[in-house]
């Protein structure tokens, strides 16, 4: 299987096939993009706080959030290899803290009023 797997991505010696770990990337990152709640896949991250307890939703959701940015860290030698999921990963970031900042605030404000 490795051997396999191998072959996918080395073309030869010194050359790799750029598109396949390309998408190999891209699908890593967005394994963590659904496990940490990014822009694209934000929502789920309300309906799981309607869980049983608060508590156990609330150590639910930090878990997994936690493990989506362990993946991202672990994987980032991975990801600097290739600039476009680098370009993809900033990309995502920059959406994501100006969108949850902004519906942060609006809540805030709205519990004011």
């Amino acid at each position: 299987m490795f051997e396999i797997f191998n072959n996918l991505i080395y073309k030869n010696d010194n050359d790799f096939y750029f598109l396949f770990v390309t998408l190999c990337a891209f699908l890593l990152f967005f394994g963590a993009i659904a496990k940490s709640a990014q822009f694209p896949l934000h929502v789920w991250l309300l309906d799981v706080m309607e869980g049983p307890t608060r508590i156990s939703a609330l150590i639910h959701v930090a878990t997994i959030v936690e493990a989506g940015i362990f993946l991202v860290a672990r994987l980032l030698s991975f990801f600097i290899v290739i600039p476009y999921i680098m370009k993809l990963i900033v990309l995502i970031g920059i959406i994501t803290v100006l969108l949850e900042g902004t519906l942060a605030f609006s809540k805030k404000i709205l519990r004011e009023v």
